[in-house]
């Protein structure tokens, strides 16, 4: 190489950390009280630049020099085996993030809450049936509180160990720093980031509504079927942590965040990913159905195909998840043929792990949404295997 050549490359590189910044981003584990995640891989990604990866070191931390803005535009991934993939848009700089061992129940779930210096004390909390679970009363009927955190950024965690059949399920987040100030925009302002996950994947992401006086965040329900609804309301309260569930249960004066989904790009990402699937690469279909349903969460043909992704890829817990979700944002003069069509395949899916009374159930359900001779003969299969 010629001195020009070493002049040029020697400028270059200065110009290049010139430009850059380090981001310092903190992994932990989600079910373990500040356990810090070695080794896990860390890449930030905007599009239209280089994605930039980096390990965390024995205090779960990594520092990556990115040349791009920290700014809504750009996602980090957590990667590490026996955990769920971790997405998130940024800003993620000096944010903490804890990632969840893989679950094996097909009707379980786990829910991870996280945020940002400010303020000091975000709460977790599930209502459901005579079950609060929150930070003084760590454990209800088949799910209980992993983790609780009062020093800022979290993690905070929930686990659904077995959904209780016919029972729905509220899941919000509390500003227990400012539990006498309801006007607070505190909560609003904290970088809450909400993180759901069934069996091995994470299948939802919620991020607190920017700019509302409240705190009290009612983040999503399961209906009684297990259907996953959106609720996303702040509601301004000054109750102690131990009556936060009767708001949660029968809400009054709470305020619907307003969303700005982008409908067409969602089209285009679901788009890519029937492409994907017809190619049988599942796993990329899997990603594109994903980032569909984070464009546009109301998506219900996304949700469809990514119930068929799933199963085919043989994540059946998160297959189960998609299909409901499908039923609940069924509409149209086909709605009921939806339904139907996921019921059974939720069936299925029971069936195959002989779990015959839950199959029962969704054929049974299958068939009071649209009579089929497949939906009658599932039902006699489950009635001789019972």
């Amino acid at each position: 190489m010629n001195k020009t050549r070493i002049l040029t490359s020697s400028l270059l590189l200065t110009t290049f950390l010139a430009t850059a910044q380090q981001r310092t981003i903190q992994v932990l584990s989600a079910t373990i009280k500040d356990k810090k995640i070695e080794n896990a891989e860390v890449l930030l990604q905007k599009n239209g630049s280089q994605t930039v990866v980096g390990r965390t070191d024995l205090n779960g931390n990594v520092h990556i020099n990115a040349s791009f803005n920290d700014d809504n535009n750009a996602t980090v991934i957590i990667k590490k085996a026996g955990y769920s993939t971790l997405v998130a848009k940024c800003p993620c700089d000096n944010l903490t993030y804890a990632i969840s061992p893989t679950m094996q129940n097909l009707d379980g779930m786990r829910i991870v809450l996280s945020w940002g210096a400010s303020p000091s004390d975000l709460d977790a909390h599930l209502a459901y049936g005579s079950n609060h679970i929150y930070w003084d009363h760590k454990e209800g009927s088949n799910a209980n509180l992993d983790v609780d955190d009062i020093n800022s950024y979290g993690p905070e965690t929930i686990t659904i160990e077995q959904k209780n059949n016919g029972q729905e399920y509220i899941f919000s987040i509390h500003d227990y720093s400012d539990r006498k100030n309801p006007n607070t925009m505190n909560l609003s302002n904290s970088q809450a980031k909400v993180f759901v996950y069934i069996g091995s994947s994470l299948v939802r992401t919620y991020y607190v509504p920017r700019n509302m006086q409240g705190n009290l965040w009612t983040v999503f329900k399961l209906n009684a079927n297990g259907e996953m609804e959106d609720i996303n309301t702040m509601n301004r309260i000054n109750l102690d942590a131990s009556e936060v569930n009767n708001i949660m249960l029968h809400p009054h004066d709470a305020i619907t965040a307003t969303m700005n989904y982008d409908i067409s790009n969602a089209e285009s990402l679901n788009a890519e990913g029937e492409n994907a699937y017809h190619r049988k690469d599942y796993q990329t279909a899997i990603s594109y159905y994903n980032q569909a349903i984070q464009e546009d969460p109301n998506y219900g043909q996304a949700y469809g195909n990514l119930g068929l992704a799933y199963k085919k890829a043989g994540k059946n817990a998160e297959a189960i998840w998609a299909n409901r979700k499908a039923i609940t944002l069924a509409r149209g003069s086909n709605a009921n043929v939806v339904r139907a069509g996921s019921y059974y395949n939720i069936g299925r899916i029971y069936e195959d792990k002989s779990q015959f009374a839950n199959a029962l159930r969704m054929y049974q359900l299958a068939k009071i949404n649209n009579a089929n001779v497949v939906y009658d003969k599932a039902i006699q299969r489950m009635n001789a295997k019972m």
